[in-house]
This record gives C-alpha cells, structure tokens and sequence, in this order.
C-alpha cells in the first residue's frame, strides 16, 4: 500500500519511513516550534480493552497502572526474568481501551506476548497496525488532530514512584514539548493531503523527530533496548519504571541493582566530530585508547549541536575520557557528557554538573 504522505513535495523516503523533506535541520525547527507534525510510520499502536486491563497490565509490567485515570499519560517496559528491557510503550487510556505506542519492528512480538498473559482476565488484546497510525509533534500542534487518543511524553519529569539518574541541570529534555497523536487511517490521509495543498502544518520527516530525541537524551525500545539494556543504564527509572509497586517479572533485578548502584553499563551523550559527511552508525564501537569499552545505539545531526548520539559504555570508563567513535570511513572523536552516572543508584551521592557547550 502506497503511503499517503508520498505525494508530498520533496518527501524522501528510507524504505517505508517518510525519512525527510528535502531540509532535516529546517524541520527539526519547524518540529520544535510547533509548526509542523511528522507522521511516524516507525511506531505502530497496540490496544486492550476490557475490564481487567489496568490492573492487568500493572501485575506484569514495570508501571504502576491501577489507577491510571483517562486521559493520563505515561510509560510502562515488559522486562524479562533477568530485568532486561524486552518492550517498552507509551500508554494512555480513555476510560474504555488502554492505548499503547510501540516500536512497530516490535509490535507483533509484544501483542503475541500480552495475549499469552492473558490467563481468565477479562482483557482483549489487539494489533491495531490496520486501522491507526501515530504523528508526532508539540502539543499544540497534534491538539486540532482529530485523535482517538493523544500521549504526552512524560520525558524527563521524574514520574510517581520513579527516580533519575541524570545529574545535568538543567535536564537536556526539560524543554522539548512531545506528544503523540493516534489517529485512524482516513485522519492520516487527510494530514497527508493537507501536505500536499502546502496548508499549516507543515510535514517534518523522521530523521527531524530522532534528532530532536536523541538531543534530549530520550531512550527508544528499538535502540536503546539492544537485548541486554536494564533500565538503569539509559535513566528510563524516571519515566517507565514505579519502584514501590507489587511484584511484575525483573523486579528483583530492578530493586537489587538500584540498591546496589552498580548498572554494568551507562548510556552517555556523544558530541561527535563534524567533519565527516558521514555519520557511524548505530552498533559502531566506542574506543578509549585503542579499546572498545562500548557501542553507539542512536545517530543524529542536530540542527544546533551538529552530529550527536547515544551509547552504551561500560560502568568504569571514566566521565572525563576523550572517546572515539569506529565508523566505516575512520575513526570519530567524540567527546561524552554522562547521562547515568558510573554509581547511579538509591544511595550515590552526585553533584549537579552544568551542560557542556555545543562543542568542546
């Protein structure tokens, strides 16, 4: 099926992904200004009905759902025995059906999963990629949509029950406006036409979304949950993560490893050098001193900060060691600002640490 959004003037895509418009810095403006919206064919929705399905979802995921009133928004993971990230979705419910935003590489895997939990509840699961869509963009922007349900994405605020790791004051995020429309296929094509007609808003491609994300330190299921990742490594305790609910699957591994303060790895913001054209991409090796002590997990270039990312690095590389980044081409300096601290947890002790400058 032909996306609608490919008869827009200047729309490139990469694969089935409205990658950009002819001018990724001026939509990430445009995107961060509230004057445009960006349809994003990467996620895919996930709904449950019935009702049982919050207390349910609270039994077996990492948020404290019970309660959740129409129309709040938040963040839930599906963690594995071990605690690793398996899933994660945005959530927001509207009285009648729960809402989820997901990574739609991972949508499949997450309704087959949900409905095998299903036990007796009086829930119903279902992959709604036939009949809703998401886009992107401020609140003000996605608020004329006409939305079956809208999330606002909690990022960075620490949430009920949650705790950040992040020591940079102010927070990178603390100013991005996001939120996410779902809204049904006749809507989505509507948005499209309006692209094409040049009527407000404009159309931003995904490669603007990612920049504005990674800028703002914001973890995603399908780079930042690499199979391994626990929740503490990339800070998502502060939004997904309600350390004083009941038992759920990884909650040991949770408790346990906040307690200790010892995650073995730590998501760090990369500066990258802007010289190449070139960007690594995500899975290259992050070096010091000729060892790899790590691996990229998200790229971008950043319409005031230039080419950035995130990456995983081990606990014990220092947070004042100069990095490199292996790429195809070479190697690329990159200097780190931490985003989890080497001994993030309930009882460290780490100073408020001012954001670098947009180079060093």
């Amino acid at each position: 099926m032909t996306d609608p959004f490919a008869a827009v003037p200047g729309a490139v895509f990469d694969g089935d992904l409205l990658s950009h418009l002819g001018s990724p810095a001026r939509e990430q403006r445009e995107l961060a200004a509230g004057r445009a919206l960006a349809p994003l064919a990467s996620r895919a929705v996930v709904t449950v009905t019935g009702p049982d399905r919050l207390s349910w979802l609270d039994s077996i995921t990492s948020q404290a759902l019970a309660g959740l009133a129409p129309g709040e928004s938040t963040e839930l993971l599906v963690l594995d025995p071990q605690g690793h990230v398996e899933h994660a979705a945005a959530v927001v419910d509207d009285g009648e059906r729960t809402w989820l935003i997901v990574d739609r590489s991972r949508a499949g895997d997450l309704a087959t999963w949900l409905t095998r939990m299903r036990f007796r509840l009086r829930v119903e699961v279902q992959d709604a990629a036939d009949t809703h869509r998401v886009v992107g963009g401020t609140r003000d922007a996605v608020t004329p949509l006409r939305a079956a349900a809208v999330w606002h994405d909690p990022w960075p605020r620490v949430t009920a029950g949650g705790w950040g790791y992040a020591a940079t004051d102010p927070h990178p995020g603390a100013e991005r406006d996001w939120a996410e429309a779902i809204v049904d296929v006749a809507e989505y094509a509507r948005i499209a036409a309006a692209g094409v007609d040049g009527s407000a808003p404009s159309i931003a491609g995904e490669l603007a979304a990612e920049a504005l994300r990674v800028a703002a330190w914001r973890p995603r299921s399908s780079r930042e949950a690499d199979g391994r990742a626990l929740p503490h490594e990339a800070d998502w305790l502060r939004t997904a993560v309600h350390l004083d609910k009941g038992c759920y699957r990884g909650q040991e591994t949770v408790a346990k490893v906040h307690n200790l303060g010892h995650p073995p790895r730590r998501l760090v913001f990369l500066h990258l050098d802007g010289s190449d054209a070139v960007l690594p991409g995500p899975g290259s090796e992050v070096l010091q001193n000729g060892d790899v002590v790590g691996a990229v997990t998200s790229v971008a270039r950043h319409h005031d900060e230039g080419p950035i990312a995130l990456a995983y690095v081990k606990r014990t590389t220092p947070i004042d060691a100069d990095l490199v980044v292996r790429a195809e081409d070479g190697d690329v300096a990159a200097a780190q600002e931490p985003i989890v601290p080497p001994d993030a947890g309930r009882t460290a002790a780490v100073p408020r640490l001012p954001r670098l400058s947009r180079r060093r």
